[in-house]
């Protein structure tokens, strides 16, 4: 509970700074593609913050390997996800756009992992 706390709020710092960094210090430097593409992986670095957030509180009512992989499946979606579109939006490189789908692909199965444990436990 407490390692996935911790990482929560190191992610929604990093999603507060990514954020600003995007809009101020990108503007010009980069396309509006980039631009956009940057802001969805600040938008999905935070959404999922918070789930991780909530499933470690959660991970104090529930204790089970769901919740577990829930924790662990939104942290690797948001470093799949959110980090290659940050490559993606800053060096055009393509091969980093098609990591993305495999982000999404976690964040998933930690929604389907943490509905399954409240559906189950609560």
């Amino acid at each position: 509970m407490k390692l996935f706390l911790i990482l929560a709020v190191i992610n929604g710092f990093l999603s507060v700074a990514l954020g600003a960094f995007g809009a101020h210090g990108l503007e010009g430097k980069v396309s509006e593609k980039g631009l956009d593409q940057w802001g969805k992986a600040v938008d999905y670095q935070m959404f999922h913050t918070m789930a991780l957030f909530v499933t470690a509180l959660l991970m104090s009512k529930i204790q089970t390997g769901a919740m577990t992989g829930a924790g662990w499946f939104f942290l690797i979606g948001i470093l799949l996800f959110s980090g290659s579109l940050y490559i993606y939006a800053t060096s055009g490189i393509k091969v980093f756009a098609m990591i993305t789908p495999l982000g999404g692909l976690s964040f998933l199965i930690g929604w389907i992992l943490l509905g399954y444990a409240v559906i189950k436990y609560i």
